[in-house]
């Protein structure tokens, strides 16, 4: 377990660079057991050790951030971990291998990582640790040994689906769809307009949605004086289904965790959402009201027949050649290079 700046910045001289073989790298955070998610523990394979990095004692981080600025290297489904990464250093390595997307660009489909570890190598991995409190000090053995087995494997099972998909002529897919992935990232805004906008927001009317906004604020607000992720004050579900309730004039049913303060507070927050004229109240976000007529019907029809066959005859989930929203918007005439990767047009001849 590296903590000092000194043994980081002597790691760093031992890793690999200049291009291939490349680092395995796998990244831990605390989001299941704090307000707001640290960077918890950074776990690096070298291809001859494996090392635990501390970045909540390690002082100076700039020298694996100015490796990472200037490297490659492999990762397991590293769409949370590049937005931790891009949070922490402000920037993404030169580029990021993803085993998960190889996997699935293989055909394979049961891709997580301990799936992909006992498929390739035969061993089990324990999973206990996954959800465990990651801001601990000490770390126990037990989850060291987790975080370590993370990125064990890491770099033998790249190698493997690498050769497996160069055998399949796949390796531009591959390469193609991992940049996507960090250009996703890149251009993923860091704060969200209107996160009180959660999922099942867009069924309610605009009363609802003024209620929806003070509830989420006010769980908002409880989640970050307690220290603890939203989800542990209410679920998204249930300030879903308050605010349609007392839309309607209902009472509602809170759990045991809101009482004392805490409820005296929730409904103060609704008292003044009440107050609020409707003249303010948000208003309903609109879909595109495209209406489908027959044509774009029919090409939407051809566009997935023709989807469907080619991930038939690639022995590919559908998905991974192109999803459905995609294919609607070609549907509606937009220009398939702006929804689709090079390698996925060629496939469907677009």
């Amino acid at each position: 377990m590296i903590t000092t700046s000194a043994e980081l910045a002597g790691l760093v001289d031992r890793l690999p660079s200049g291009g291939a073989p490349y680092a395995g790298i796998d990244l831990e955070a605390d989001n299941l057991h704090r307000y707001a998610e640290q960077l918890c523990l950074i776990q690096i394979s070298t291809g001859e050790e494996v090392v635990l990095v501390d970045p909540l004692e390690v002082d100076d981080l700039g020298p694996l951030c100015d490796y990472l600025s200037s490297n490659s290297i492999w990762m397991h489904g590293a769409d949370f971990d590049m937005t931790l990464l891009r949070r922490e250093f402000g920037m993404l390595p030169e580029m990021i291998y993803d085993t998960q997307i190889a996997a699935r660009l293989l055909g394979i489909l049961r891709f997580s990582y301990a799936n992909l570890v006992e498929q390739f190598f035969d061993v089990k991995l324990c999973k206990a640790s996954q959800k465990e409190n990651w801001g601990q000090r000490p770390l126990p053995e037990k989850m060291r040994e987790y975080a370590s087995n993370d990125v064990r494997y890491l770099l033998p099972l790249a190698r493997g689906l690498e050769d497996d998909l160069r055998s399949k002529g796949r390796y531009e897919w591959f390469e193609e769809s991992c940049e996507a992935a960090m250009e996703r990232v890149l251009k993923r805004d860091m704060e969200r307009e209107d996160p009180w906008r959660i999922r099942g927001a867009g069924k309610l009317d605009a009363q609802a949605l003024c209620l929806l906004r003070a509830l989420w604020t006010w769980r908002d607000s409880e989640a970050k004086e307690w220290d603890r992720p939203p989800f542990m004050v209410v679920r998204n579900q249930d300030l879903i289904t308050w605010a349609s309730a007392l839309a309607r004039g209902e009472k509602i049913v809170t759990p045991r965790n809101v009482k004392g303060g805490r409820a005296r507070r929730l409904k103060e927050a609704i008292e003044e959402a009440r107050k609020v004229p409707q003249s303010d109240w948000p208003e309903r976000l609109r879909g595109s009201g495209r209406r489908w007529n027959n044509n774009q019907e029919k090409r939407y029809e051809h566009l997935a027949s023709k989807r469907d066959e080619a991930a038939k005859q690639l022995q590919l989930e559908s998905s991974v050649v192109a999803s459905r929203a995609a294919l609607e918007q070609i549907a509606w005439e937009a220009d398939p290079a702006e929804h689709l990767l090079n390698w996925q047009r060629t496939v469907l001849e677009l």
